[in-house]
């Protein structure tokens, strides 16, 4: 009866480690997401930045060309400003994101090594990630084509 009673304790034990693994891991899906979160809000906040900066440009641009106002410079370059900010600030959003996806698969792979996870599911690449990095060539493209009055934009 003791040793019933003992592999019955084991089992449950067993059971409770094994939710507890698969808890944990699911946990590093949650902070993937919450991750990629934040680099959308990131994103939107650059998308405006840049976006209106480039409007701003453009309207002080057409002004000065249809002769409504006489120089356009300073409303050109608080255009030029926002669109650095937002590139800045994206590249930036990115660099973070990619350290702290870089630390949690480290820490996911120690925690498998050590057996506390299974480790089964792997980590996609991040569409998030994927349209950062076409959001920050398109801003970068803009800031060109702004400065230098050359390229798609000009």
């Amino acid at each position: 009866m003791t040793e019933t009673l003992i592999t019955r304790q084991s089992d449950s034990d067993q059971i409770s480690v094994e939710l507890s693994s698969r808890r944990t891991g699911m946990s590093f899906q949650r902070t993937r997401m919450s991750a990629d979160r934040t680099l959308m809000s990131v994103m939107r906040t650059a998308l405006s930045l840049i976006s209106f900066g480039f409007t701003i440009f453009q309207v002080f641009e057409k002004m000065r060309d249809h002769n409504v106002i006489a120089h356009a410079a300073s409303g050109r370059n608080f255009g030029t400003a926002l669109v650095a900010l937002g590139i800045l600030m994206l590249t930036g959003g990115i660099i973070y994101h990619l350290q702290f996806m870089y630390g949690l698969r480290e820490e996911r792979k120690a925690m498998a090594a050590d057996g506390l996870i299974h480790a089964q599911s792997h980590f996609p690449v991040s569409l998030t990630l994927i349209t950062a990095s076409l959001l920050l060539v398109v801003g970068s493209a803009a800031i060109i084509s702004m400065i230098f009055q050359v390229g798609p934009f000009g």
